[in-house]
């Protein structure tokens, strides 16, 4: 097994807009504010992350720092709500986990500092100005590479020898979502895939979608990255299994919950380094000053006690080139 470090990039500079940090309570720890659009258990896990990093940093959780959450259960209309009501508690910093919970922060509040550790589509957004100068009140880090869509649909391709069609299962109620499936649908053919899309937007949708790629005969399932599928991520390693649908996913997480090969950034790495924005901004700096930062490359992770279930052979190229295999 091997595992490749991460690093981050880009230097600093000067914001473009105003923003102010909220003010506390007189003797009372600064407040981190975190909202989140998948379940509990599964947000609260990768916020533990981030509060690990503020550990390293030397932040403790009831002397020197204040800490709450909102969670949406993978149901997207919550959050707008759930939003305003972390923005009404004045916190210091918010956290938005992902995309979809950065944007509806955003919309409630231009002011108090926003800091999300998967700041996906934030220029189309219009969440910041640029990578290197936010501006504004909102910084993270990107959860994507160049080219990366175009990469997994290449390894869809290779992980089945012979395929011809690929499904897509998609949730487009995450803001991220639907440039993400159109780069997915235009590299496609580029690899000699036809790609048939599933939608799905609540969590009690996900097994009609599946059985919808099954009926079209996909050789291959990729499932975009998005806050509700991740938190799903048992459900789809059960159903794809049953159907016997090789899938790839976007976070080792998947994997990790039984799915068979993932091709993505390092979603801990993400929030632990999201630590040290909270740590600067904590000591002055404002995230328009603060560049956007991003994984240098994607890991790869396979779980080969899955292939075996399916009977699919991962060939030694891709293993050759796997940051970690699961036996």
């Amino acid at each position: 097994m091997r595992r490749r470090g991460l690093l981050a990039c880009l230097g600093a500079a000067p914001a473009a807009w105003p923003f102010a940090v909220s003010p506390q309570t007189s003797g009372r720890p600064p407040l981190v504010a975190f909202l989140a659009g998948g379940t509990t258990a599964n947000a609260s896990r990768l916020i533990g992350f981030a509060k690990e990093g503020l550990l390293q940093l030397g932040y403790a959780e009831g002397r020197n720092l204040a800490t709450t959450a909102r969670f949406a259960e993978g149901y997207e209309e919550r959050l707008p709500d759930l939003a305003s009501e972390l923005v009404g508690l004045k916190p210091t910093i918010l956290v938005g986990n992902a995309i979809d919970a950065a944007v509806q922060l955003r919309k409630v509040t231009a002011t108090i500092p926003i800091v999300c550790p998967l700041l996906a589509n934030a220029i189309q957004l219009k969440l910041i100005a640029s990578m290197a100068r936010p501006g504004g009140n909102v910084t993270g880090i990107t959860p994507y590479v160049d080219g990366l869509p175009a990469k997994q649909m290449e390894l869809a391709r290779e992980l089945v020898p012979g395929a011809t069609k690929v499904g897509l299962l998609v949730n487009l109620n995450d803001p991220k979502a639907l440039p993400a499936r159109q780069e997915m649908v235009d590299a496609g053919p580029k690899v000699g895939l036809s790609v048939v899309v599933s939608e799905v937007d609540r969590p009690e949708g996900i097994e009609a979608a599946l059985e919808t790629l099954a009926r079209a005969q996909v050789d291959v399932v990729v499932v975009l990255q998005t806050s509700m599928l991740l938190s799903e991520r048992q459900q789809i390693a059960v159903s794809v299994a049953a159907k016997r649908l090789p899938t790839l996913y976007g976070y080792r997480e998947h994997v990790d919950g039984g799915g068979l090969i993932s091709y993505g950034i390092n979603m801990p790495w993400c929030f632990r380094r999201a630590a040290t924005f909270l740590d600067k901004i904590l000591k002055g700096a404002k995230p328009g000053d603060l560049p956007v930062e991003f994984p240098n490359r994607p890991e790869m992770v396979i779980n080969l006690r899955t292939a075996r279930a399916l009977g699919l052979t991962i060939s030694p190229s891709i293993l050759a080139r796997a940051d970690e295999v699961i036996e």
